[in-house]
């Protein structure tokens, strides 16, 4: 029978109806990169033909999706609809909408959104496979931090051009021999293991005797409440998605801004004789004793350092109290440099915790070295402490004071600089990292480190130390002591008072005092009570922004 033209365009109608009500074959064939940022599930469906023209391709949050799984699963098909007509505009702008009302914000940081695009979480994940090594076991601590227990020859560090051959030094190094004011020599146990890392000074007096009562073990590290890695891994702190995107980008991911020289560093050069160029530059300021750059040769340094949680203003600021091994040039780009202390850094950890870091660099913070374990060079042999990981307790005001010791040496046998934390051996910077450094250092300092950039125009109120000034002295100023030196014979010497000299680009922000203490009541000497009192010694820091710091 002959259809009618009447009939037939119905008949059409229909059949246009039913392949419009035909469910397309849908698929989530992964997480994508966005999606996984944003805890979202991306899912391409293509038309019943097959043909490109009906290609849709979506993302949508998990509950609007049956079965989108971070491992990948397909997603609940949606109804068909044809590219180009009217409903499938009006659709396209439903789902606009809903998203809008459903969806997550973008990440944030610090009150800093960040679009987060496919391709650069892509990028992202390729540089988080290289730095997170599969782990034996993991640690998830109170803090938020998630602890890989890796394989010892299998960590990051090693993956270092220059360490290709290398194999992880299992021989501890020739520890450092502390010589006696008759003369004399003890054997330092900072590589001896087991024990302590930070103590405690539970009084408040402001004497050296009273701050040298009770001293007791303190904590060392807080994931150390979830557990301990076993033999043979070392510990290191698991690098997450957030911590990369809180960078200005993957290159200088985990890396010290480069330093420049400026109008206020040359100010400074010129009220301190020799005073170092590396104290320059991006609007980091300092509250430090050095000793004299000069032809002598240092081969390790040593000290014990107050604990704090300074107050950081700016998102990207930092506030931290270190001791730095250094040769080379200060003006040029051979700039070599080892350095360990406390920190308390947001953009690079996402908190205001103070943990301990690392950095090393061998030509002026360029192209090489970065913090902690985020890129090859610094071998870790500890299963015990994990660099990048927060320290607990720490001091108040008035309260128990906190301290840690840090001793960075060269290991006569074979020449590596190795990390001591308290008395626990934590790794070695291989010699071949460097070029001045590969044989002997010619400069030491110690001291307290901030950042401003003065975004507003006025000075920062990031604080240093504790927060307060020098002279408000012990329980209240953060503060170093038993300051010391390695000599060439590997015996530890005290640094004498005038051997050192201090410097703070602004004083009314943060400034410095030294002293001398030789209480020899038998406590104040840490681990090592035959020297006793605290030797050559200083508090430092301040608030910054202040009526005087404007």
């Amino acid at each position: 029978m002959q259809l009618s033209a009447a009939d037939s365009r119905k008949k059409k109608r229909r059949r246009r109806r039913r392949r419009r009500e035909l469910p397309l074959p849908a698929s989530c064939s992964s997480r994508s990169a966005a999606g996984a940022a944003q805890g979202q599930c991306q899912c391409c469906c293509s038309s019943p033909d097959g043909g490109g023209g009906g290609l849709v391709a979506t993302t949508m949050p998990p509950r609007a999706f049956s079965r989108c799984s971070t491992g990948g699963a397909s997603c609940a098909p949606a109804p068909a609809v044809r590219l180009g007509t009217q409903q499938h505009k009006l659709t396209m702008l439903l789902v606009a909408l809903a998203l809008l009302l459903v969806l997550p914000p973008p990440h944030l940081v610090a009150a800093v959104s960040v679009s987060v695009s496919p391709r650069r979480m892509a990028r992202i994940q390729s540089h988080l496979d290289r730095i997170n090594k599969t782990p034996v076991r993991s640690i998830q601590s109170v803090d938020g931090d998630t602890i890989d227990c890796v394989a010892a020859h299998e960590q990051h560090g090693l993956d270092h051009p220059l360490l290709r051959t290398h194999t992880v030094q299992t021989e501890p190094p020739e520890a450092p021999m502390w010589r006696g004011r008759g003369g004399g020599f003890v054997v330092v146990p900072a590589a001896a293991g087991g024990g302590g890392a930070a103590t405690a000074t539970a009084t408040t007096g402001s004497s050296s005797s009273s701050r040298n009562n009770d001293r007791r073990q303190g904590a060392w590290q807080t994931w150390h409440h979830g557990g301990h890695c076993p033999r043979g891994t070392v510990a290191i702190r698991r690098t997450t998605a957030d911590d990369v995107l809180r960078a200005r980008s993957i290159s200088r991911f985990g890396r010290k801004r480069r330093h420049r020289r400026n109008a206020a560093a040359a100010v400074a050069a010129a009220r301190a004789a020799n005073a170092p160029d590396v104290i320059t530059g991006n609007g980091h300021e300092h509250a430090i004793a050095y000793t004299a750059p000069s032809q002598q040769q240092v081969y390790g340094a040593k000290a014990t350092i107050n604990v704090w949680d300074p107050a950081i203003e700016e998102s990207n600021g930092f506030s931290l109290s270190q001791l730095w091994i250094l040769s080379g040039s200060f003006n040029g780009s051979d700039l070599n440099s080892i350095e360990a202390g406390w920190q308390v850094s947001p953009e690079l950890y996402g908190d205001s915790r103070p943990r301990l870091f690392t950095y090393w660099t061998s030509d002026a913070y360029e192209a090489t070295g970065c913090y902690n374990a985020l890129c090859p060079g610094f071998v870790q042999t500890s299963s015990r402490i994990a660099i990048g990981a927060s320290i607990s307790p720490v001091s108040s005001a008035g309260g128990a004071q906190y301290d840690m010791t840090l001793l960075i040496w060269k290991d006569p046998k074979l020449g590596n600089w190795w990390l001591s934390y308290g008395d626990q051996l934590v790794g070695y910077w291989p010699a071949q990292l460097f070029t001045h450094l590969s044989d002997h250092a010619t400069m030491v300092e110690w001291g307290g480190e901030v950042v401003d950039t003065r975004p507003a125009g006025v000075h920062t109120a990031t604080q240093m130390g504790s927060g307060r000034f020098a002279g408000e002295g012990f329980g209240r100023a953060s503060y170093f002591r038993n300051l010391e030196t390695v000599d060439a014979d590997n015996s530890l010497a005290e640094v004498a008072l005038d051997a050192i000299q201090t410097l703070a680009e602004n004083p009314a922000c943060y400034d410095i005092r030294k002293a001398y203490d030789e209480d020899d009541d038998g406590g104040g000497g840490g681990q090592h009570s035959a020297r006793g009192g605290w030797g050559t010694h200083f508090y430092y820091g301040g608030p910054g922004h202040n009526p005087a710091c404007p």
